[in-house]
């Protein structure tokens, strides 16, 4: 019993200053996204990274891509003028692990600056079985990991496509290789420690009916908590013409997987350089230029 107590605390210690994890928390601490990760190995049916306006706020956008030199001076400004800030996260625009020695070499650089900042990692997770070890020897605490279906079949309807080991998959196949990676990694993080956070985005009449099985299938893997997002369609994707997922069907399809895992109410769906409060982001203060609309060439 003592034991498990110690476990419940840590946990709970973990999780207590991170605004993504805790509700109190996001009304208190601030986070510092770190765009740092431009390449992506899987092909979403619904991302297209290719815009940046002040006016989109969602995954996969960023201003700039930095290089880890470039996040530290980031990190120490912002750590300088906001005294609430606790969490430094990598978050794309790509993915972290696909860009993992630009990641790596960021989180050694501050944890050299910082040794209390807690830092957190978000990932669709086909790179994390080969990862997790290395993730928690830097004192990585919290990964988010995307999750969107549990079955190939319709994981071939929501990745075009995946690059692994070299090769290029779709269909089945690929998504068969990214589940059983997302499965595996998440397995490995959980029984380290590490606070695994599960995003899905919700689409209508692709994979909506199959979520609570996804809430489930994580839970047992040892999941901390879930996240149910709605699709945001996006112009150049695939998915650009499906409706975006209702308030209503997010808030029902999160209730009943509440039954099964805790949920996270309060996302906002942060871009990939977002810095400050969830629901106060304060960018325009640290980033030249983010004012001005432009288009850009996609990062990788």
């Amino acid at each position: 019993m003592k034991r498990l107590l110690l476990e419940e605390k840590s946990v709970e210690e973990k999780a207590k200053k991170h605004p993504c994890y805790s509700y109190d928390a996001h009304h208190k601490y601030a986070r510092l996204h770190l765009p740092v990760a431009p390449q992506c190995n899987i092909s979403c049916n619904y991302c297209s990274r290719k815009f940046d306006c002040v006016n989109e706020s969602r995954p996969g956008v960023t201003s700039e891509i930095l290089m880890p030199g470039k996040a530290l001076d980031r990190f120490k400004m912002v750590r300088d003028q906001l005294p609430n800030l606790s969490v430094v996260g990598i978050a794309g625009p790509g993915d972290a692990l696909a860009n993992w020695d630009k990641t790596k070499r960021t989180l050694e650089l501050i944890r050299e600056e910082d040794k209390e900042v807690t830092f957190c990692l978000s990932t669709n997770g086909l790179l994390l079985p080969e990862l997790a070890e290395e993730i928690v020897r830097l004192e990585v605490h919290h990964v988010t990991v995307t999750v969107n279906c549990i079955h190939p079949a319709i994981g071939a309807s929501i990745y075009k496509s995946i690059h692994y080991g070299g090769q290029l998959y779709s269909g089945i196949e690929g998504a068969r290789i990214l589940i059983r990676n997302q499965i595996e990694g998440i397995k490995k993080l959980a029984e380290k420690g590490v606070l695994v956070k599960v995003n899905t985005v919700m689409i209508q009449g692709v994979n909506d009916h199959h979520i609570p099985d996804v809430v489930k299938k994580v839970k047992e893997l040892g999941a901390f908590t879930s996240n149910i997002m709605p699709l945001i369609p996006v112009q150049g994707s695939v998915f650009e013409d499906l409706p975006p997922t209702s308030a209503k069907r997010i808030a029902e399809m999160r209730k009943e997987c509440g039954e099964h895992l805790q949920q996270m109410m309060h996302c906002k769906q942060c871009r990939a350089d977002a810095i400050g409060m969830l629901g106060n982001d304060c960018s325009d203060q640290f980033i030249k230029g983010r004012k001005k609309c432009s288009c850009r060439q996609e990062a990788g």
